[in-house]
């Protein structure tokens, strides 16, 4: 099959990102001849390989806050990469960063890192589906982003930002949020943070 092919066949089934589950259902192949059909088109350059199990074809170009979705999940943009999309802070961010009820990790795909922040699960929620051209990626609400940002700063694994629009943030839910976190010192800490 030519790559031309090949990619109106993963197109039709909207396939962007895929597994080798997912190419071998779309091309109808054994699980063998899959994963020989991959590794050719691998080699051959029509396809890219974001990590193990996780491919693109390589002329599709892809939101990196897809990716970061798709790259380790369970997981949810967050941080400073939700901060800046909701208008939170001014800065841009270069570093896609995620929160995820796995272990922490780091990943670093065409020149692009990918950060991902363990939270707990009982606080790993406040996210929702965010529409981004004809895709969704689940993000973070204002709140959750704030509250997880300032949960890394609690830590001391990160400094606060100064710039930080709290007009735009309702101080309820940012502090409802915080109380899903440990130990409770947290909690009280975000009321102290926030400007009077």
């Amino acid at each position: 099959m030519t790559s031309l092919r090949l990619q109106k066949k993963l197109a039709t089934r909207g396939l962007k990102l895929f597994t080798p589950t997912d190419f071998r259902r779309a091309l109808g192949l054994s699980p063998l001849a899959a994963y020989r059909a991959l590794q050719r088109y691998v080699q051959q350059g029509a396809i890219s390989r974001l990590r193990n199990g996780l491919y693109i074809l390589k002329w599709t170009s892809l939101d990196p806050l897809l990716i970061a979705n798709h790259l380790y999940r369970p997981s949810y943009l967050s941080y400073e990469t939700a901060l800046s999309y909701h208008n939170l802070i001014p800065e841009a961010v270069y570093a896609i960063v995620s929160a995820t009820s796995r272990r922490s990790h780091e990943f670093e795909v065409n020149n692009q890192a990918f950060i991902y922040h363990a939270i707990k699960r009982h606080a790993f929620t406040g996210y929702k589906g965010v529409k981004l051209g004809p895709d969704i990626v689940l993000m973070a609400d204002p709140e959750k982003a704030l509250c997880d940002y300032l949960h890394l700063v609690f830590l001391r694994k990160k400094n606060l930002n100064d710039r930080i629009a709290w007009n735009k943030i309702t101080q309820g839910k940012l502090l409802r949020y915080a109380n899903l976190f440990k130990p409770e010192a947290f909690s009280r800490w975000v009321k102290n943070v926030i400007p009077r």
